[in-house]
């Protein structure tokens, strides 16, 4: 009797059984995953500079009370953990350069302004050679880029680019540093300025008005 052949185009890996995780357990890592994130962030805050070499799977699982393989299990590198405490700091301040227009560039700005004074942070204007807030400062650039072609298409490019460049200087962490230092702003003085600045260059003049010559 010939033996059975397998059956063609059967798909192998269909036979093995799925692994299953209760609603239950999903849940559970789904709290633990944001104690961990609440723990990073809250360390962060803490830190006197922007420096993040303090911020080890180590120092986050000390201080949101789990093991460190516990959040070796959440995070695959410490890449990945400060990439996920960005994002939060950043929800947490209401940013998303996913969904900037040019004319909320002012008030994103101001919220993130703002959320300066919760870090423990003295000198705000020297952030560090770090790839997590390198790639922030790439994402806002090119999401003002967007966002001035999205509502200038008709605009030169180089003139778009200039004015998502100067957007982007008064967005900048040291416009805000230098009107608080040099000037001796409040918090809330720089963040008016600043958005008053920011409104100037995306709101379109009112007819009749002349605008600079380039």
């Amino acid at each position: 009797m010939a033996a059975a052949q397998p059956q063609q185009g059967r798909d192998e890996s269909s036979a093995r059984p799925r692994r299953y995780v209760s609603p239950i357990r999903r849940r559970q890592a789904d709290q633990t995953r944001e104690r961990i994130l609440a723990a990073g962030v809250e360390l962060v805050r803490g830190f006197d500079s922007w420096d993040w070499n303090g911020l080890t799977f180590r120092a986050v699982a000390q201080q949101a009370g789990v093991g460190e393989r516990t959040v070796y299990r959440h995070f695959p590198n410490e890449r990945g953990l400060r990439d996920a405490i960005m994002t939060r700091l950043g929800e947490e301040a209401g940013v998303d350069y996913g969904r900037l227009s040019l004319a909320d560039v002012g008030e994103v700005a101001s919220r993130m302004f703002r959320s300066l004074g919760s870090f423990a942070v003295s000198d705000v204007s020297s952030p560090p050679d770090d790839p997590t807030f390198i790639a922030v400062d790439r994402d806002r650039r090119e999401a003002l880029i967007r966002a001035v072609a999205e509502s200038k298409p008709g605009t030169p490019a180089q003139e778009q680019l200039r004015l998502a460049a100067a957007l982007d200087v008064l967005w900048g962490v040291p416009s805000y540093d230098r009107l608080v230092a040099a000037w001796g702003m409040t918090a809330d003085e720089a963040v008016g300025v600043l958005a008053w600045a920011i409104e100037q260059l995306t709101t379109p003049p009112s007819p009749g008005v002349d605008t600079p010559a380039n």
